[in-house]
């Protein structure tokens, strides 16, 4: 069901009124769920109309931008529309003027702007997990009741390609992670082949062979902050008619060599730490580590602090082969799901129950914005209720050690992703979350908007 049968034109055109018309917008973007707009006057903006605007599922203001939540789908067709209809092209963004803006927000401090920049690094690489990763769960399926299919071409190639993401991961991550510390994305490409180039094992350094690929995508980030560095610090003294070859040069031999003897053993240590605590909190902590951590995440993803936990899931998956803690993280957003029928049986509110008709669909499929912006933050207490139920989830996801074998989604799609034997247990702990969540809201209550 959806909250609105106006076309992607008219929404557009009601959203670009109340922003205070097309002189008022400075750029124009979108994402997974919102459209995202820089607005040259704050003050034209009629932030209240907008949260009123049909087929609208919210608004967030974050980053120096104005973001209305629109949903999958809807958002793409919308931030189309509203580039046709106000001239400015969608996605062409003043990056420089962005980033004064973030600096001077009052939540930009240096810590959010480096999850920032390690959400920007990973955000680009979801496709491809959630294509590889669907591609190995329908393997996976198809291998359970034909168990000979693996062992023929057309099984050997879905198995290749369920792989790719990974076998590719460190140099994809070595060139948009360039990208965002300043450096030159194909030398950050190089250095994180450098890194995991599989000779590395026949060289010896102090009597023992390098480790090709150690600290996976941990090193990979330490390594091309480091060359990225390198690289603009030698660009400032070279002149420019031999930038081209010196700088490049200078910035491979430096940064390989530091990296293989310094940074690659400093990420492979902290690689192995973060798998070893995963490992030892959900087996010792067991059920109340999973409880813990499954009610924290959704504050963690309203603050953003969630986006630092990518790199460690891509971590996890690249250097052990598994994840338990992404599992235990998605029973959040089925608490979500439970608390937000809660509240569509109790509430007496048509709008609100529209929204959450809508958000419903998408929230049980792992996209949970729509949901906290326009159901359970708003009333606040059902966001209380959402929490508790993902701890009810998370607790029996950690107890039973339900592991994934890839990332990108979560939900009830994530369960073509959990490891084989495994799957019966998480979709119980989704329903788990589902009535963890119904019933806190349900008992906790919350003020009904007025009719």
């Amino acid at each position: 069901m959806s909250t609105s049968n106006l076309s992607p034109k008219v929404i557009a055109e009601n959203i670009l009124d109340k922003v205070g018309g097309k002189e008022n917008v400075s750029s124009v973007a979108y994402c997974m769920t919102r459209l995202r707009m820089g607005i040259v006057d704050d003050s034209k903006v009629s932030k209240e109309e907008i949260k009123k605007i049909e087929g609208v599922l919210g608004l967030v203001e974050q980053g120096g931008q104005l973001q209305i939540i629109l949903g999958p789908g809807r958002v793409a067709k919308v931030a189309t529309a509203f580039g046709e209809i106000s001239g400015i092209k969608v996605g062409e963004l003043d990056e420089a003027k962005v980033r004064k803006e973030e600096i001077k927000a009052k939540n930009a401090t240096p810590f959010k702007l480096v999850l920032k920049k390690i959400s920007n690094i990973f955000i680009p690489l979801i496709p491809a997990f959630i294509a590889c990763g669907l591609v190995t769960g329908i393997l996976n399926i198809v291998l359970k009741f034909n168990p000979g299919f693996g062992a023929g071409a057309t099984g050997g190639i879905l198995k290749i390609i369920g792989n790719s993401v990974f076998y590719g991961l460190s140099l994809f991550v070595g060139v948009n992670a360039a990208k965002e510390f300043g450096g030159s994305p194909m030398l950050g490409g190089v250095m994180a082949a450098v890194i995991s180039h599989p000779d590395l094992a026949k060289v010896k350094f102090g009597g023992m062979p390098l480790v090709p690929g150690r600290g996976g995508v941990i090193a990979v980030l330490l390594v091309v902050a480091f060359s990225s560095w390198v690289e603009k610090n030698i660009r400032k003294v070279i002149p420019d008619v031999l930038d081209l070859f010196i700088t490049p040069l200078l910035t491979v031999l430096i940064s390989s060599f530091v990296a293989l003897l310094v940074l690659q053993p400093l990420g492979g240590m902290i690689s192995d730490a973060i798998g070893s605590a995963v490992k030892v909190s959900i087996k010792s902590g067991g059920a109340f580590t999973g409880f813990i951590l499954g009610g924290t995440f959704l504050p963690l993803v309203m603050t953003g602090l969630h986006q630092g936990l990518t790199p460690i899931h891509a971590d996890l998956l690249k250097t052990t082969g598994q994840n338990l803690l992404l599992p235990i993280l998605a029973m959040a957003g089925a608490g979500q799901v439970g608390a937000a029928i809660a509240v569509l049986a109790k509430t007496k509110n048509k709008r609100l129950k529209k929204t959450i008709w809508s958000a419903l669909p998408v929230g049980i499929l792992g996209v949970g914005e729509p949901l906290i912006y326009g159901v359970t933050l708003p009333l606040g207490k059902p966001f209380i209720g959402a929490c508790i139920g993902g701890a009810v989830g998370g607790a029996f996801n950690a107890a039973t050690k339900v592991a994934c074998l890839s990332m990108g989604l979560s939900g009830l799609p994530l369960a073509l992703l959990i490891k084989p034997g495994s799957v019966l247990f998480y979709l119980t702990g989704v329903l788990l979350a589902y009535i963890g969540g119904f019933i806190a809201t349900w008992f906790i209550g919350f003020e009904d908007p007025e009719v």
